[in-house]
């Protein structure tokens, strides 16, 4: 198997959590992932149910976000520019997600990051989900706005006001694992300030936790 088959094999697998975590509607969202060592990257194709998605499907593009010659004759997601931007300029991402998850979607629509008050949230993202600006559809600007957020940022995750969240990892499994922790953080820091105000965990704890969490918790190459 080519790199390039895997990649789609593996694009159009993770599609099934999106599904299955209930963080997208009808043929809302969209996974993609960096092809290793090419210029290139394979995403969602537009406005195709999930139920019929198959790795021949997936929409194999250049870093320009253009689809490669001969590769397909689907046309990739309307987020594909925002996508290849992000690969341009931000070598280490290795994978891209893009949900209108429910409870994240509405901390966006608010425009307000959600604050570090749960140990789940300091492990997975090491602080605060930020919010990045407003930004139309259609171009590369969604992309700056996340580029720009997300720069020096430990978060995995960005809150784009009033259109959702963005998740980036350093391949597609994991920029989908911070879809999914980001929408469960999202409900339950909702679900607490409706009980009153919440309570924010000191900076060198979130830092600890953050270290642990990502050097530690799992099972480690080399052990038994």
């Amino acid at each position: 198997m080519s790199a390039v088959d895997r990649i789609r094999a593996e694009v159009c697998a993770l599609h099934a959590w999106l599904t299955r975590a209930g963080l997208v509607q009808w043929t809302g969202g969209n996974v993609s992932a960096r092809v290793p060592g090419e210029e290139l990257f394979v995403i969602k194709p537009s406005g195709v149910d999930y139920d019929d998605l198959t790795p021949e499907r997936m929409v194999l593009c250049t870093l320009d976000g253009e689809v490669v010659p001969g590769s397909g004759e689907l046309r990739p997601s309307s987020d594909t520019a925002a996508h290849a931007y992000v690969y341009r300029h931000m070598p280490q991402v290795g994978g891209v997600v893009h949900t209108h998850s429910p409870y994240a979607t509405a901390w966006a629509a608010r425009g307000e990051p959600i604050p570090c008050h749960l140990t789940a949230m300091a492990d997975e993202f090491g602080g605060p989900i930020p919010v990045g600006p407003f930004a139309r559809i259609g171009d590369d600007a969604i992309g700056r706005g996340i580029v720009e957020t997300l720069q020096g940022h430990r978060s995995r995750a960005v809150l784009m006001r009033s259109h959702g969240p963005f998740t980036i990892g350093a391949d597609a499994r994991e920029a989908v694992q911070a879809a999914v922790m980001l929408e469960d953080v999202a409900r339950t820091m909702h679900l607490a300030r409706q009980l009153g105000p919440t309570v924010p965990i000191d900076q060198a704890d979130v830092d600890a936790l953050f270290a642990r969490y990502q050097g530690v918790y799992g099972q480690q190459e080399g052990e038994a």
